[in-house]
């Protein structure tokens, strides 16, 4: 049986993944029903149940998310050995002043007119629910973990992994 997390912690489990990990995969469904995933640069923002992404509103994935606003983001830290999961609805936003706030010089390279181009926007990513995966980083961890495995006969789990209901409040350790 799963133990339960209260959602605090299991939501402040997923907070310090995607603080960490500044270049996520934005999944959307294209119209013909496939699945497509580009790298995003998400917003240092505190999660409160919400992800910012800057895009271009000519985007092809604006369209996509304009005929099916469901979305899945993935967030990978390999050398931590920690990964999140989530999944929402995205909306595009064009709201200037949360522009001003996100805006870091650095998005030049990919927004060369800055907050003045008039194809510049925001998606706001509603967080439904989230997935956690945390292991150790030592090598030397791991290899104990495996190797008792081995001689017990039991099957090897390296870490924490955490299903995270955001709307209602729940967390199950898995």
């Amino acid at each position: 049986m799963a133990d339960t997390l209260s959602n605090e912690e299991a939501l402040e489990r997923l907070r310090d993944i995607m603080k960490d990990v500044r270049i996520c995969m934005l999944t959307t469904v294209e119209n013909s029903g496939e699945l497509r995933s580009r790298p995003m640069a998400i917003q240092d923002a505190e999660f409160d149940g919400d992800l910012w992404f800057f895009t271009n509103e000519s985007s092809p994935k604006v369209d996509e998310i304009q005929a099916d606003r469901e979305v899945n983001v993935a967030f990978s830290e390999p050398k931590a050995q920690r990964y999140a999961s989530v999944s929402g609805t995205a909306t595009l936003v064009n709201d200037r002043q949360k522009m001003e706030e996100f805006w870091s010089p650095a998005y030049k390279a990919w927004f060369p007119k800055g907050l003045e181009d008039p194809d510049l926007a925001l998606l706001k990513v509603n967080v439904r629910s989230g997935e956690l995966w945390d292991a150790p980083a030592s090598g030397i961890v791991y290899l104990f973990g495996a190797a008792k495995a081995a001689i017990t006969g039991k099957s090897y789990e390296p870490g924490d992994h955490a299903k995270v209901d955001v709307e209602s409040g729940t967390a199950t350790l898995r």
